[in-house]
């Protein structure tokens, strides 16, 4: 073999030496992720919760993200591209829900040890996750108060309050398409929470019974996809937390597991579900 063959067959040395942080620490900031952890407690099961639902957070950003990239497409009727962040955002829903694992095995005894260090933190206090609900057309204006001391967050969230969801843009789309979308249903109070019609149902039925290659039939399936998952997260929710907590009122308030189990029964995007029945 000759010097030159022998040398091409070498590994390539990196980079290793930087004249300030690395390129890696300059994009991905991961010294600051990694030192965000501060802890309340002296029990060492709470740093999982901890980093768990900072992970959660996270995913909630980037869904969050993908369903207005989705909600925007729609308003210009581009609909693959809303089709493809909808499946980008299966696939975050798949990450986001598995972020329960390391909690869902967590006995009364181990969640007590450090429940104490969260005072009256609960999750329905995320800020990000309001936004994600109120994209799915569950808003609540009651739910901007917890934020009201905290000026950008509120801005952001009132903004996605009197926002179309993404089902009114789906919907919009619809009407402009020529489906019979009623129009106390196109110009509804965005701001309020979504009620099922009988006509949209009719609609979801008249595009379902047709050709499956349809592209709304198609967009249909992408939503149909996302509300699955989310349907999934708030029952490994109930789970997890009924395992760890059983019935007793939940942190910051709330009614814990029966609060949850009202919201585990709810599907987002109604009429997806029960036109089913009818073709």
């Amino acid at each position: 073999m000759s010097h030159e063959a022998h040398e091409s067959n070498e590994p390539e040395t990196p980079y290793l030496d930087f004249a300030g942080t690395t390129p890696y620490e300059d994009y991905v900031q991961a010294d600051v992720l990694t030192h965000l952890q501060h802890t309340r407690s002296d029990d060492p099961g709470e740093m999982v919760f901890l980093v768990t639902t900072q992970v959660m957070e996270l995913w909630f950003t980037v869904i969050v993200h993908e369903w207005e990239t989705a909600a925007r497409a729609l308003r210009g009727d581009d609909v693959p591209t809303a089709v493809a962040a909808l499946k980008r955002s299966v696939r975050e829903l798949d990450a986001l829900n598995a972020s329960w694992r390391p909690l869902a095995q967590l006995t009364p005894a181990q969640f007590n040890s450090y429940r104490a260090a969260l005072g009256e933190g609960s999750g329905f206090q995320s800020a990000m996750y309001r936004r994600m609900e109120f994209l799915l057309g569950e808003k609540s204006s009651s739910m901007l108060v917890p934020h009201r001391g905290a000026p950008r967050v509120y801005a952001e969230l009132e903004k996605a309050l009197e926002e179309p969801s993404l089902y009114d843009e789906v919907l919009r789309l619809l009407a402009r398409r020529g489906h019979a979308v009623p129009e106390a249903v196109l110009k509804r109070d965005v701001a309020q929470k979504y009620a099922p019609s009988p006509e949209v149902e009719a609609v979801w039925t008249g595009l379902y019974a047709g050709d499956e290659g349809d592209e709304l039939a198609r967009l249909g399936e992408a939503l149909t996809d996302v509300a699955e998952l989310v349907w999934r997260w708030r029952n490994d929710h109930l789970v997890a937390t009924r395992r760890a907590m059983g019935a007793k009122t939940g942190t910051g308030g709330s009614a814990g597991v029966a609060w949850l189990e009202k919201r585990a029964q709810k599907n987002v995007f109604p009429e997806l579900w029960t036109a089913r029945s009818h073709v």
